[in-house]
Order: C-alpha cells, then sequence, then structure tokens
C-alpha cells in the first residue's frame, strides 16, 4: 500500500476540515526553532553531536500517543523523513496516514513547504504535544 502524498496546503485543509492532526517527524531542535501550529513532535531520528541518529522509540511513542485509525498528516523538513515514517507507521497497521510531500521548508525538487506557502506556524509546543511530553506517556 502506497503512503498518500499530499502539498502543504491540502495538509493544512484536511487539518482544518477532516480532523487531521500534524506529526512533526523531525528532530526535537528542528522543531522548537518552528513548526506547523498544533504540531505533535514524534522525531524519526534525533540530531546528536555526530548527525542524526534513528530514534529507537519512535513507532512505541507513536503507538501509545495516537491510535492506529488516527488521522495523521506527517511532516518532516523537505519530504524524506516524514515519507519514510509513513510507510513504517502504515506498515505497522495505521490506517490514516498521509505524508506532506515539500515538509516545513520545501522539498529538494523545488516545491514550497509549510512555511514558504505562508501557513501558520509556532515555535512552542501546545500542551502534551512535544517529544518530551509524548515519551513521557504512560511512563511511571
Amino acid at each position: 500500500m502506497s503512503v498518500r502524498r499530499i502539498s502543504p496546503a491540502e495538509a493544512r485543509t484536511l487539518m482544518d476540515e477532516d480532523g487531521y492532526a500534524y506529526l512533526d517527524v523531525r528532530s526535537i531542535p528542528e522543531f522548537e526553532a518552528g513548526h506547523p501550529t498544533g504540531a505533535y513532535n514524534v522525531p524519526l531520528l534525533h540530531a546528536g553531536p555526530g548527525g542524526m541518529t534513528p530514534n529507537p522509540d519512535f513507532l512505541a511513542v507513536v503507538q501509545r500517543s495516537f491510535p492506529t485509525d488516527a488521522k495523521l498528516v506527517l511532516g518532516c523538513r523537505g519530504g524524506v523523513r516524514s515519507l519514510n515514517a509513513a510507510e513504517l507507521l502504515t506498515a505497522s497497521g495505521y490506517t490514516g496516514i498521509v505524508e506532506q510531500r515539500a515538509g516545513y521548508e520545501g522539498s529538494q525538487q523545488g516545491e514550497s513547504g509549510w512555511v514558504k506557502q505562508g501557513l501558520p506556524t509556532a515555535t512552542e509546543a501546545e500542551a502534551a504535544r512535544s517529544y518530551a511530553e509524548l515519551s513521557a506517556t504512560g511512563e511511571e
């Protein structure tokens, strides 16, 4: 099953009209520098001194945070990580996944991303939407 890829404007419409949540799979520093308003953050990769490394808890945190029938738009910086994450989640039984192909900043093919299309952004996570809060959910 292939993942449906959509534009930033289509993502915003799904969020506003169809109850989709935006799941930003960029690293914590990228998310904190700016993200779509209302986005959740679960990094597929963590930024570290040696570069990006896989987040071993990605799938577990998403599974604790969202049911498999959740309507989720996945986004990253330019569309590569979010497509990988979307494929992983779809293979893990998620049925409401779409991927925002141009990411936050824009694709390598030149398509404008979320921020360049003038869609609403924030630098602070809303309550219970930061990775620190989502990764702590269910822990004692």
